[in-house]
């Protein structure tokens, strides 16, 4: 783990500030009144609450903290949710990242890897507050964070995301373990995970797994519940049935 590197603010220009400003009053006003909804899973302290934004995207809310994984596609998509308390990014790519949309997230802290830090504009890079690499892990406000490896291994797929660039996530909360994927393929280090509670599993070429890959992952590690997310175009029905009763498959509209 590396604290947020220092860094001298060479400032926006003036139009850009504005903008800024604007986007982050307009959100965190019509933020105020948010709610939240989605599936709840129980905790020893409280329930998990899972709410699904678009695609790679999603809210969570736990012990009175709001966390938004992957923000992106500007102010919209979150104008009439809670504030985020902390903010997760899992990789460089736009599906992922975005730097207006983080803007407009306000103060909230952001936990990412370099390599997202490394491509964050000087006005966001204080809210870094933690940069996790592979094997890193950090709690902050009660949520235990592990940084798990987010990667491709199939031949011909192997540039798609690279080992070491991104994170995937396993959280502590509570007495349950979410595991966030990220773009990834079934790797020797998602396999050997244990007790997981909740999963979030991606599938659509050729940036991440087949169903079938997938399918036969969760079946190895078989985590209580899982939400295929991250899939347009592929048949999560047919997941579905491939993985059968190795766990609840929870098909949600991300889409």
């Amino acid at each position: 783990m590396r604290t947020r590197p220092h860094s001298v603010s060479r400032g926006p220009d003036s139009f850009l500030l504005a903008a800024i400003v604007f986007c982050v009053a307009t959100v965190a006003q019509a933020q105020m009144e948010g709610t939240l909804t989605g599936d709840h899973i129980s905790t020893s302290q409280g329930d998990l609450v899972i709410h699904p934004v678009n695609h790679a995207s999603f809210v969570m809310q736990w012990n009175d903290k709001i966390v938004y994984v992957d923000p992106v596609g500007g102010a919209e998509p979150y104008i009439n949710l809670p504030a985020a308390d902390l903010v997760l990014v899992t990789d460089i790519h736009p599906d992922h990242f975005n730097a207006d949309t983080l803007a407009g997230m306000g103060d909230a802290p952001v936990v990412s890897p370099p390599a997202v830090y490394e491509q964050a504009p000087e006005n966001i890079k204080d809210n870094f507050a933690t940069i996790l690499e592979n094997g890193d892990t950090v709690t902050l406000d009660g949520i235990g964070i592990e940084a798990v490896p987010m990667y491709n291994i199939s031949e011909g797929r192997e540039q798609f995301h690279t080992r070491g660039r991104g994170n995937g996530y396993l959280l502590t909360l509570g007495d349950k373990r979410v595991y966030i994927a990220g773009d990834t393929e079934p790797t020797p280090e998602m396999l050997a995970l244990k007790d997981i509670d909740v999963a979030f599993i991606p599938m659509n070429l050729p940036y991440t797994m087949t169903v079938q890959q997938a399918a036969e992952a969760v079946r190895t590690f078989r985590p209580g519940i899982v939400y295929p997310y991250h899939y347009r175009g592929s048949d999560v029905e047919e997941f579905r049935r491939l993985v059968g009763d190795a766990s609840d498959v929870r098909l949600r509209d991300w889409y």
